[in-house]
């Protein structure tokens, strides 16, 4: 085992070290406060080549699987809302990787990020009221008709709902079936039927703009199905004759690959929060601050000494708590890039352990520092850091992946032991009888 980075993972970490701290920070409290869309951070990280196409292709070479972590961890550690700006586009493009025909991804992958230095963004439409965890309730319908598909329904929370170029939605065919009843289909802007319904006022993350989609008889043409209609057909006909697919299987191990990469952007929030709490204790908080001189004498009059057993009490427990988080999100990583599988929910778990940590850092800290911390950068990482324990499969719904999943592996280890223990005994030879 080897847990140091290399040569270029150290300078691909500093690199995004620098944009996050030079680029990302100056402009975070504006984007917060004003609730609005980083346009300008969005092209100068396309500028120097970290987001779009180029970018994604770099971060999926490591053969360890952490060039992608240390890129969201820096990121986040900028600002989450800018950094969801950034790397939200990649949800669709990934969308449409997962399910298209191979001209359907030349078409639409570079529709959703763009080329060179051209800036687009894509958006995937998943979750609908009542229907986030349960993927399988999705009212949002789509009939064909003729040449045409029609869709119909709301989407909510979406990650760049009603400033994408290309949506990704993914809607009902034939809802007696369930999950294996829904296909995902293509919608660009300005599409006749398409309409941005709500833009939500968040808590946190508030430079990333989530908006309700609205389908009303929304047309598209027939082949804006990703994989192509024969596939669908294919595939519902095995639904209709109770055929199993491993499609539900299939699509908790892609869960499983992308949930370290969640993991990690909580990670980002709370070393910013960790690293900064530093700073402030020990006097020069004005080094890390993104806020500049919010805290004026007064606000730091009550600063707690560091040399206080309980201030070391409390740093050393975030500390670990951290780096057992990272440790989590770059092992779940390297099993997922190396083909390891994880079949006992280790991406869920690291998911779930950073969400949490996250969480419980910024508030530990927050109560560490007193009342300052209500003019401070810590603040708007408290509130940051809440959407890691909701998003991408909610806190409790991690917890029951991944204990299924133990006993589902536990269960097969059973099996197996006890399949050795009677291949054994079948050919064990008797012993001689006694005379």
């Amino acid at each position: 085992m080897n847990f140091a980075l290399n040569d270029e993972q150290l300078a691909y970490k500093q690199r995004c070290r620098e944009f996050a701290r030079d680029v990302i920070r100056p402009a975070a409290p504006i984007h917060d406060a004003d609730e609005s869309v980083p346009w300008e951070v969005m092209k100068e990280a396309r500028r120097q080549g970290l987001s779009g196409l180029d970018s994604m292709q770099y971060t999926s070479t490591d053969p360890d699987g952490q060039l992608g972590l240390i890129y969201a961890e820096e990121m986040h550690w900028g600002c989450a809302g800018i950094a969801l700006a950034i790397s939200g586009s990649g949800l669709a493009a990934a969308g449409v990787a997962a399910s298209g025909t191979p001209e359907q991804i030349a078409q639409w992958v570079p529709e959703c990020l763009g080329i060179g230095d051209e800036l687009k963004l894509g958006a995937y439409a998943v979750t609908e009221p009542q229907a986030g965890s349960d993927v399988k309730s999705l009212r949002t319908t789509a009939r064909r008709d003729g040449d045409e598909w029609v869709l119909n329904g709301t989407k909510v929370f979406i990650t760049n709902g009603g400033i994408a170029d290309v949506n990704v939605v993914v809607a009902t065919v034939d809802p007696e079936l369930g999950h294996r009843g829904q296909a995902s289909f293509v919608v660009p802007k300005d599409t006749p039927g398409l309409r941005m319904g709500k833009k939500e006022t968040k808590l946190g993350i508030r430079a990333s703009q989530t908006a309700e989609l609205v389908f009303e008889d929304c047309r598209i043409p027939v082949d804006y199905l990703l994989g192509g209609v024969d596939k669908l057909e294919r595939k519902l006909e095995r639904a209709r004759s109770g055929e199993s697919s491993g499609r539900a299987s299939n699509a908790l191990a892609t869960f499983e690959l992308t949930r370290p990469i969640v993991g990690v952007s909580a990670v980002g929030i709370a070393q910013a929060a960790y690293e900064w709490t530093l700073e402030y204790l020990l006097g020069d908080c004005q080094i890390l601050d993104p806020f500049e001189s919010i805290l004026d004498d007064s606000s730091t009059a009550g600063r707690p000494p560091l040399e206080r057993q309980h201030v070391q009490q409390v740093l050393a427990d975030v500390a670990t708590e951290i780096e057992a988080a990272r440790l989590l999100c770059q092992r779940a990583s390297w099993m997922g890039r190396n083909g390891v599988p994880m079949s006992g929910g280790q991406g869920s778990m690291s998911k779930l352990k950073a969400g949490d940590v996250t969480m419980w850092a910024t508030t530990r800290l927050i109560d560490l520092v007193g009342p300052a911390a209500a003019s401070s950068p810590l603040e708007k990482w408290f509130r940051d850091a809440k959407i890691y324990q909701l998003f991408e499969g909610t806190a409790q719904v991690q917890r029951l992946v991944v204990s299924r999943m133990q006993a589902a592996e536990y269960r097969e280890r059973l099996e197996e032991a006890r399949a050795a223990m009677v291949s054994a005994e079948q050919v064990a030879e008797p012993e001689p009888a006694l005379v």
